[in-house]
């Protein structure tokens, strides 16, 4: 967490707020959670399903909106049932939460987290439950069975996301070793763009990947979307702070300088490399400079939010070419090479960045960029490292549940619409 005194802002290790005594919530600290779960909920429904949806072809913009709101859905209710519980739940040996929150059980009005109400940190938290494995759509999109999106993306959310939320937020083995990610950097973008990149790797590639591949059939869908992930990522980030006071504020400015600095670059990269700034790019840029900062967001001032962003748009944009030129892997969307790298980016940079050489708010007594450096690139690799084992296990016991992961050719031309689901995005 970030605290503020007389002196500045200083980095501190600890864990998110335990449970405490009835008659210290804060009404407006609430009513700014309240509000920070909405717009998050916005990342995913309507943001990342308007945003992925634009990229496909007009054949599978429905397919894109139902998976969305299917892992939506099912996230929800796994959360409930044992989700939540596993993550924020007393703790196994650093590993895991146990049981006792299982259905919300004890999640009544007097239980409260810091000054907030326990129900609403389990509902914030729900949200990011939510837009973590639906970020890994964009991995897979026209080619993969419905069936394997949800039975990839439930048990996910219970192998991946759960445990790893419990190791960075939930007082497991990567908080005491002094891992920080103020909002999530580690637990929802470095685990989701690399299991994305898993996924795509086992699935195989869209037909004419990588030379004939159609381009976005509405750019606009995609930047609309754009826009209202920028706008629910206030709630990511500001939200993370877990109250209405200096740190959330700050968490917001420094996402907002650097979404637009990381946007900016992209465009300009294209413009040098192909002599036209293109809206996809930018907006992908944008995206880029978001998840950097996620980790960073309360961490640093917006100076070094400028930073970040001006080096999460290049990272990422050289990422996304590696990818697909070097690794041949069809990771339709960008995800590994935006969400993971730019993750990734901003969790080791905030090391960096928050020192008092830098202009950022320090790092905290003892501490060093370098000792900093190597503790947070142990979480990046943890992170990654159980992402790729677990997320292989569960597309390979998908494989074998439902016969096989993608649709056979003739439908991936005809489209996942009609396909899978039997509707037209457009009466074509």
């Amino acid at each position: 967490m970030l605290r503020r005194t007389g002196f500045g802002l200083a980095l501190a290790v600890c864990p998110l707020p335990a449970l405490a005594e009835a008659g210290t919530v804060s009404a407006g600290d609430t009513a700014w959670m309240i509000a920070a779960s909405a717009l998050v909920l916005l990342m995913t429904l309507p943001g990342l399903a308007m945003f992925y949806a634009g990229q496909v072809r007009a054949q599978a913009v429905l397919s894109v909106v139902m998976q969305c709101l299917a892992v939506a859905c099912l996230s929800s209710v796994l959360w409930l049932a044992v989700g939540y519980s596993l993550a924020f739940g007393d703790s196994l040996g650093g590993i895991v939460g146990g049981l006792d929150r299982i259905f919300f059980v004890g999640i009544g009005q007097d239980a409260v987290r810091g000054t907030i109400p326990e129900i609403v940190f389990a509902v914030f938290q729900m949200t990011f439950a939510i837009v973590a494995p639906a970020i890994m759509i964009g991995a897979w999109v026209e080619r993969i069975r419905f069936p394997v999106v949800l039975i990839v993306s439930g048990a996910w959310l219970l192998l991946v996301y759960a445990p790893v939320c419990h190791w960075v937020r939930g007082g497991g083995w990567l908080a005491g070793l002094g891992v920080t990610d103020f909002a999530g950097g580690l637990v929802v973008h470095v685990s989701a763009g690399v299991s994305a990149l898993t996924i795509a790797k086992l699935l195989g590639a869209r037909r004419g990947f990588p030379g004939n591949i159609h381009p976005p059939h509405n750019p606009g869908m995609t930047a609309v979307g754009a826009a209202l992930l920028w706008v629910g990522w206030f709630g990511f980030n500001g939200g993370s702070a877990l109250a209405a006071d200096a740190t959330a504020g700050m968490a917001v400015a420094a996402t907002h300088i650097a979404a637009a600095t990381a946007a900016m670059t992209w465009a300009a990269i294209e413009w040098i490399r192909f002599g036209k700034a293109s809206l996809v790019g930018a907006v992908t840029g944008m995206i880029a400079g978001l998840a950097a900062v996620t980790p960073a967001s309360g961490f640093i001032e917006p100076a070094g939010a400028l930073v970040l962003g001006a080096v999460a748009g290049a990272a990422c944009f050289a990422a996304t070419e590696a990818v697909r030129k070097s690794l041949k892997i069809d990771d339709s969307l960008g995800v590994f090479a935006v969400h993971g790298v730019g993750g990734a980016a901003g969790a080791l940079l905030v090391a960096v960045l928050a020192t008092d050489a830098l202009g950022g708010p320090g790092l905290g007594e003892g501490a060093t960029a370098g000792g900093r450096i190597a503790v947070q690139a142990a979480g990046v690799l943890g992170v990654a490292a159980w992402a790729v084992v677990a997320t292989f296990v569960i597309v390979k016991a998908a494989e074998a549940l439902v016969g096989g992961l993608t649709v056979d050719k003739e439908d991936e031309l005809v489209g996942l619409d009609l396909a899978a689901h039997g509707e037209r995005g457009y009466d074509l």
